[in-house]
């Protein structure tokens, strides 16, 4: 068997002084391109820079397509036909359900478009390549016998880090590792897996939605020393995972997701940095720590001691201890992670990011930017009061459609005193009730500054918000030059509508009698004559 090889080489320099291997990328393309129909095959074996190909795509009745880093190349000696994906499907492996298969002992990867009958009408024939020595980046990290997740968005090469450092960890260090291979990705397809993975043994999982049975089963029955997971993506599988940390063996892994702040925003995979929960503090112990009286917090130790995040091939962030990050980040802290770049000779440089600026100690408006948003669910209020309340404090806080989303309910007190089956049943879901006097915006604005520990800084909230609708009026007025009316309001309210509208050159008229007398904000005749005006921002003449 023929074995066709591309090398790029690059020195690594280690700590001692001295040099490691060149890294060598593998792809076996000759037996790739052998199962293509002749035709396509011998218009590829022209094709420039073909050591770049990413994948060949054949769909029936169109012409194929090969797709190369700068572009796809359309083939053109005629349409695919029936016999061509005939002629592919004989001389590769048998599908799975999930639609993929592939050529024994290599790591390409063909997948199936299938129409409603369940016939192929279409394949994509990825080109997959072993890279040996990307592991470098973070050798150290993935030798230190701490559990690593891998974050990254897809094709920037995290199965391709999982394959090298289960090899590193197999035949230089001797470990006993094990494979849960989903869909041959990580060892190729077929009985004897690819070269890439070294002396590491592979598991094969029947269907995708066995996977955590698998992971739990590489455990009991192979005394593994590590084991390296591919795309976690459910609960079950994070459930099995914290079980397999637990039983003190060493997780090398992927999931879905680009960064640690996905991971905290997805309820799913949150368990795998220790899972969030909400917790309500004290009125002292909300004063004391500065914060909002509803945090989040971490439930339990993480899965994962160490995460990495694979920016690109040659960019890499690494979080050393995701406990204490993800407490950071909860907590609002500048979180400043380790970031190492590989240099095109093939060393490493470790670069850190400058510190963020400290924000002071009580500053609410950015902090409700910052932090997770607390979901309330209101019962008996008012929705549209609520958020109207929200929007005029900028409490971090969103409202929610359903109890079971929520963090908290809020129902007025003269119904809590009552309290009915409905609300019993609310109480009964372990989710926090409070109540406020009355439904009005004064009073939930008041309930909100309250609970989230916030000041009442500027005007008051009625005319905080006349005043940023009379912001949006000016700037529509100024950007379409036509005539805009606002809100009925009181005659101070009116008189500072004016004032701002004055302040930018447009012209303002009440109108209207009480209760509803109003203003009316007008671009000048010049302006509506002669086209648009660049003013300042009004919110920076009201700053």
């Amino acid at each position: 068997m023929k074995m066709q090889m591309h090398a790029l080489s690059a020195t690594l320099t280690r700590e001692d002084g001295m040099t490691e291997p060149r890294i060598e990328i593998t792809d076996n393309l000759d037996l790739l391109l052998g199962v293509l129909p002749p035709r396509v095959r011998q218009q590829l074996e022209a094709a420039p820079a073909l050591e770049t190909l990413i994948e060949v795509v054949l769909d029936l009745g169109r012409q194929a397509e090969a797709r190369f880093p700068s572009g796809g190349l359309p083939l053109n000696r005629g349409q695919v036909t029936r016999e061509d994906l005939d002629y592919m499907v004989a001389r590769i492996g048998a599908f799975t359900k999930d639609n993929r298969a592939g050529i024994e002992r290599t790591l390409h990867r063909i997948s199936a478009l299938r129409n409603r009958f369940g016939e192929i009408i279409g394949l994509t024939c990825r080109v997959g390549r072993a890279v040996y020595g990307t592991v470098e980046i973070v050798r150290d990290v993935i030798e230190s016998g701490k559990s690593v997740l891998i974050l990254g968005r897809p094709g920037v090469g995290k199965t391709t880090l999982l394959r090298e450092a289960a090899r590193v960890l197999a035949d230089d260090l001797g470990r006993r590792v094990v494979i849960v291979d989903t869909s041959n990705e990580i060892a190729g397809d077929g009985d004897i897996p690819h070269p890439g993975i070294g002396r590491a043994r592979r598991m094969q999982v029947p269907t995708p939605e066995l996977q955590h049975a698998v992971m739990i089963e590489a455990v009991e029955n192979h005394m593994p020393e590590v084991v390296v997971i591919d795309e976690i993506g459910t609960e079950a599988e994070a459930l099995a995972a914290r079980t397999i940390a637990e039983r003190g063996v060493q997780l090398i892994a992927t999931a879905h997701g680009n960064t640690l702040d996905n991971l905290i925003t997805n309820p799913t995979l949150a368990d795998l940095i220790g899972g969030i929960h909400s917790v309500t503090l004290g009125d002292e112990e909300a004063r004391r720590r500065r914060t909002q009286k509803t945090v989040l917090e971490r439930k339990a130790p993480p899965t994962f001691d160490v995460l990495i995040e694979i920016h690109s091939q040659e960019r890499f962030a690494v979080h050393l201890d995701v406990a204490t990050v993800v407490d950071a980040l909860l907590r609002q802290a500048p979180v400043r992670p380790q970031l190492r770049l590989r240099r095109a000779d093939g060393g490493v440089d470790l670069e850190s990011p400058p510190a963020p600026p400290v924000a002071p100690a009580r500053a609410p408006a950015i902090a409700a930017v910052r932090r997770r948003r607390v979901r309330i669910f209101p019962y008996a209020v008012s929705r549209e009061r609520l958020e109207r309340a929200i929007r005029e404090i900028e409490a971090p806080a969103v409202v929610c459609s359903h109890p079971r989303d929520a963090d908290l309910v809020l129902t007025l007190r003269a119904l809590a005193r009552k309290h009915p089956k409905k609300l019993r049943e609310l109480m009964t879901h372990s989710v926090p009730v409070h109540a406020v006097n009355a439904n009005t915006v004064p009073r939930l604005s008041e309930f909100l500054r309250d609970h989230f520990d916030l000041e009442a800084e500027g005007p008051d909230p009625e005319q905080q918000a006349a005043l940023r609708e009379a912001e949006d009026a000016i700037a529509c007025a100024i950007a379409e030059r036509r005539s805009i009316e606002l809100a009925p309001q009181n005659a101070y309210v009116r008189r500072l509508q004016h004032e701002l509208a004055g302040a930018y050159g447009l012209e303002s008229e009440s109108v209207g009698t009480q209760p509803f007398r109003r203003i009316v904000i007008r671009p000048t005749r010049a302006e509506s004559g002669s086209g648009r005006r660049v003013l300042p921002s009004p919110r920076q003449h009201f700053a």
